[in-house]
């Protein structure tokens, strides 16, 4: 990896994280697509499993901040994320779409999974529905999010051929 390519992603990660905080909250969907979980599955896949979850562990205690009543759920299941899709890798991600489609799918609904088993604010039938119904929207959502944006910064993520 050149210093081109780490700057490319590096700027990728914070534009996805500028609209997690921006563009995310003026949507104000049930079922939001994540673009913090984006850029912690984009930069996954660039690193070894425990940077992967180190930044995931992070991302989780920012994100964690600002619902104090759920401290914790967030940052474990971002660092489990993390770490599992940069384990994953190998067999998992390819330069295809509906490859990466999936891959943003099962990341988001696994993260959701994990959040709101430890987070422990719903239970029974409304825990049944969160995860069975707005979960996999909300996923659907991010993954559909992911693979525009994809699309979009295409420039930015290729290696460059210099």
């Amino acid at each position: 990896m050149n210093l081109g390519s780490i700057a490319r992603a590096v700027a990728t990660f914070l534009i996805l994280v500028l609209l997690h905080y921006t563009l995310r909250p003026l949507l104000g969907w049930r079922a939001p697509m994540d673009f913090l979980l984006l850029a912690l599955l984009l930069s996954a896949i660039r690193v070894r499993p425990a940077a992967a979850a180190i930044i995931g562990l992070v991302l989780g205690i920012v994100s964690d901040s600002l619902t104090p009543e759920a401290l914790g759920a967030g940052a474990v299941a971002m660092t489990v994320v993390g770490y599992l899709a940069s384990w994953l890798k190998a067999v998992f991600f390819a330069d295809n779409l509906a490859l990466n489609a999936f891959f943003f799918f099962l990341g988001k609904w696994i993260f959701d999974v994990i959040y709101f088993s430890i987070e422990q604010r719903i239970s029974g039938i409304e825990m049944i529905q969160q995860l069975l119904l707005w979960s996999p929207l909300s996923a659907a959502a991010t993954a559909i999010a992911g693979i525009l944006l994809l699309l979009i910064m295409r420039p930015l993520l290729e290696p460059s051929r210099v």
